[in-house]
């Protein structure tokens, strides 16, 4: 199968490319995609950017250049449950928008004519190991940082199941939603604004701690994928 990897953040591509086999680079619409191999499997792996502009931007144009089977947008995100720690991993069986309102007559969360939910690839969820810092579940996708107990918390009024929070997930599924391209989410925990800590600080802590084997989660997906 041919897989479509994206990222938001360089810091996380730095953590993903070591994976990546004959690694090549392609430029295309001003992005850079890291063309390879992960076992039986090709890979097209680019950096978006932060955000929901820039995720669904780099992932028409991903689409459009290169036509993957599926798509899993890896990272990291805030963990949004008491389960949910810093290094586990959240798979998103759902994801959804926490900050779309389309007016009067319609429900938060959802942009008028599409769903609120969109599922998780089946193929990709079924080729997860299982191993206890593996959560599956509702991520929640919106343009700001949530970096407080707070604003966590009117995230989880809205979905109550939430276990992680992040700012691209949830366009990267509407954009494979529109195109019928599969897609799975898959993060990395950097910090928890469940837990009440400084979580901004947690954040850029992780990065000094992270090793590059919080991406093998995505390594041994793709080694299960038929």
């Amino acid at each position: 199968m041919k897989i479509g990897v994206i990222v938001a953040l360089s810091k996380e591509l730095d953590l993903l490319l070591p994976l990546l086999e004959n690694h090549d680079v392609v430029e295309a619409d001003d992005y850079v995609f890291h063309c390879g191999t992960m076992g039986r499997h090709t890979i097209v792996a680019m950096q978006c950017g932060i955000g929901k502009v820039n995720a669904a931007v780099g992932t028409a144009s991903m689409l459009g250049h290169f036509k993957p089977d599926a798509v899993v947008n890896t990272g990291v995100a805030g963990a949004a449950d008491a389960q949910v720690n810093v290094m586990d991993v959240v798979a998103g069986e759902r994801v959804a928008y926490h900050d779309v309102w389309c007016g009067p007559g319609t429900r938060w969360g959802v942009v008028q004519g599409l769903p609120q939910y969109y599922e998780g690839a089946s193929l990709l969820l079924g080729a997860l190991p299982q191993v206890d810092t593996l959560h599956r579940g509702l991520i929640a996708s919106g343009d700001q940082f949530v970096d407080s107990a707070e604003k966590l918390q009117a995230i989880k009024t809205l979905y109550p199941d939430t276990l992680a929070v992040d700012m691209e997930s949830a366009s990267i599924a509407q954009v494979c939603h529109l195109l019928h391209v599969p897609m799975l989410s898959l993060r990395v925990m950097s910090d928890s604004p469940a837990a009440g800590h400084n979580n901004a600080q947690q954040y850029e802590d992780f990065w000094e701690t992270a090793p590059r084997q919080t991406f093998g989660m995505l390594h041994s997906l793709l080694l299960n994928l038929k």
